[in-house]
């Protein structure tokens, strides 16, 4: 028998634009702490503000933005890092009616003049003398442009100090007009292909998503009696990054502000913060688990990490059968088991994050089932996110006690969604976009009938859980027909500690290939972990053949997962992994899988060349024998 979970509750329609929540905030609860930040990157202890003061700052700012011009309707560019200032001056914008246009920090000069000219911003707020001079460059070229704001050298401050003279009712007559349906942020496509296209979301998209995850879900944020935290690090420029915001603010949560990524301050911030609710991408979710697997590798205790990692996914396999109505739950033998790792080795992973956290989210592309059941079966449970830009963020979220990994939940209440009859997914609902800034030919093929056509392919099972098989573009095509969704392959060669990146590729070609790059730290430690005998060319060739066997073996792996057409039959190891200044990835890290391809042409016809060279080889499961194939390190 199954239990019955009661459906989610509709949130009520969202009345006025997003900054009324820091007002409505303050009013009820002035002294809650609402934002958090660190005095320097060196500081331990976090900054708390609270209600009352960030709408002051608020309304300061908003001030200073109404003496400089800034009209319901300006748009208005953020390049910077997820700082706190970024909140602020967000928010600020938002109270006086005009529209936020994210932009990476790390963007080119041709991708900033790009959208400072498509979206005809009047103004743009950037972080250092760097971005100034990328602006700068390009300024001639954008007439509307009056205003370049340098967070670094206190331009907040002398914001406030001109409109030290405007009344606060200026302000709030600004605010009050604002209306739902008012366009909030015009957020630019991470640009795969082509130019990238400006996104209107308005604040009722906006603040859709967030209001019913925090009415059906907010309990799960944080243990009851306490305020719930989250540590936001993930780019505001970025849509899933910017509904955090959101919905930190207008579900009253303390959001602490990390602007640096690097590993080791990431680290440090989790670990001081003590967030109680985790926010993540895949990578970065695949990195902490190889983090955790290297450092207990590097204390001589790899083999009791293997065991507990491999009982953790066991019992949440086991649980989630139960929960579903598919299984008894765990036998005692696999509770006795998980107990004893519970104190001897998950709390401690747990610790890395905070300890706090219980519950987490994955968003901006999906996430590997056997990582996701290893986080819920260290005490994490992972829940897999769906959305896109032109949703304002959330469409799917997991039914709470009906959990199932391996799909991104089920629709949130007020959304549909459907699959069409060639896989695409197609959604409809209040967060849908209000269309292309200035492309009414692309908003209208973007919305055939109503429905918005996501690109996503995907299925729906009885229940309405919804998994994500790939996307419609990327689909493969080899010369005999045979279609191949490449995700599910990438997905799983990327967990393997030793592999950072993989792209499937094989269009029109006589089967299918990858090429993979591998995680340079991982890489580092492996090879320090091998003989440690002076450095001979013998020792290096045994190395490079054990590696070779081990990335094959990963192969062989992601290979038991689809029919041997659609598996990898070739494969290269490239000597770098790809990155942003390569531009072969997005800034919102996704693969540009096409200019990908266009780079390594030489590499992948040699690699389809080597088995040409070798014959019609059929490749056997045995990983030694896929040498005769390919020399991958070629």
């Amino acid at each position: 028998m199954r239990d019955v979970v009661p459906p989610p509750p509709i949130a009520p329609p969202s009345t006025g634009g997003l900054a009324d929540s820091v007002f409505e905030t303050a009013a009820l609860h002035p002294d809650r702490p609402m934002l958090a930040r660190r005095p320097d990157a060196a500081s331990v202890g976090w900054e708390e503000v609270t209600a009352a003061k960030l709408r002051d700052e608020v309304v300061g700012l908003a001030k200073g933005l109404v003496a400089c011009g800034i009209s319901p309707g300006h748009r208005v560019a953020i390049m910077a890092r997820t700082r706190y200032e970024w909140t602020v001056v967000c928010y600020a914008l938002w109270a006086v009616g005009a529209e936020v246009v994210p932009i990476y920090p790390t963007s080119s000069r041709d991708q900033v003049e790009w959208i400072l000219r498509d979206a005809g911003c009047v103004a743009v707020l950037v972080e250092d003398e760097q971005a100034v001079m990328t602006v700068g460059s390009v300024c001639a070229s954008l007439p509307q442009l009056r205003h370049v704001w340098q967070l670094d050298t206190g331009a907040l401050e002398e914001l406030a100090g001109r409109g030290e003279f405007i009344p606060l009712a200026t302000v709030d007559s600004l605010r009050r007009i604002v209306l739902p349906d008012s366009t909030a942020v015009v957020a630019y496509t991470s640009g795969t292909s082509g130019r990238p296209l400006g996104c209107a979301l308005s604040h009722r998209g906006l603040a859709s998503p967030c209001d019913t995850l925090l009415a059906g879900w907010g309990h799960t944020v944080a243990p009851p009696g306490e305020q719930g935290s989250v540590l936001v690090f993930l780019p505001f420029s970025h849509v899933y990054g910017l509904m955090i915001q959101v919905l930190c603010v207008r579900g009253g949560l303390l959001m602490g502000h990390q602007p640096d990524v690097s590993e080791e301050a990431l680290a440090s911030a989790l670990r001081s913060f003590r967030p109680t609710y985790f926010y993540a991408v895949p990578s970065v979710l695949e990195k902490i688990y190889k983090n955790f697997l290297r450092t207990a590798q590097q204390s001589g205790r790899g083999a009791l990490f293997e065991r507990a990692a491999e009982t953790a996914r066991d019992f949440a396999a086991a649980c989630e059968r139960q929960r579903l109505g598919e299984g008894p739950g765990p036998g005692f033998d696999l509770r006795l088991q998980h107990a004893l790792y519970e104190r001897t080795v998950y709390r401690r992973l747990r610790g890395a994050l905070g300890g706090r956290a219980r519950r987490a989210t994955s968003g901006g592309s999906t996430l590997n089932q056997e990582l996701s059941l290893f986080y819920e079966g260290i005490g994490l449970y992972v829940h897999d996110g769906y959305g896109l830009t032109e949703t304002s963020g959330g469409i799917t979220m997991q039914p709470l006690g009906r959990e199932k990994s391996g799909t991104v939940g089920q629709a949130l209440p007020g959304m549909d969604i459907r699959v069409a009859d060639d896989g695409e997914i197609l959604v409809r609902g209040p967060s849908v976009f209000q269309g292309y800034v200035g492309d009414e030919t692309a908003s209208r093929a973007a919305l055939p009938g109503g429905w918005l056509a996501t690109g996503d392919l995907g299925r729906l099972d009885p229940e309405g859980y919804l998994t994500i098989t790939g996307r419609k573009k990327d689909i493969i095509v080899t010369s005999s027909g045979k279609s191949v969704a490449p995700a599910a392959l990438e997905h799983r060669l990327r967990v393997h500690p030793l592999i950072h990146q993989a792209v499937v590729v094989g269009d029109n070609r006589p089967c299918v290939g990858a090429l993979i790059t591998l995680d340079p730290e991982f890489l580092a430690h492996w090879r320090a972990v091998q003989s440690p005998q002076s450095e001979t060319p013998s020792r290096e060739a045994r190395e490079e053949n054990a590696l070779r066997e081990e990335i094959t073996r990963a192969v062989a792996a992601a290979n038991s997962a689809v029919s041997r057409s659609e598996s990898i039959r070739v494969f290269r190891v490239l000597p770098e992994p790809f990155d942003l200044a390569s531009g072969l990835l997005t800034p919102s890290m996704k693969l540009r899988r096409d200019v990908i391809v266009r780079t390594y042409a030489f590499e992948i016809d040699a690699m389809y060349q080597a088995r040409s060279r070798a014959g019609h080889v059929q490749v056997p499961d045995e990983p030694a024998a896929w040498d005769d194939v390919d020399n991958v390190f070629r």
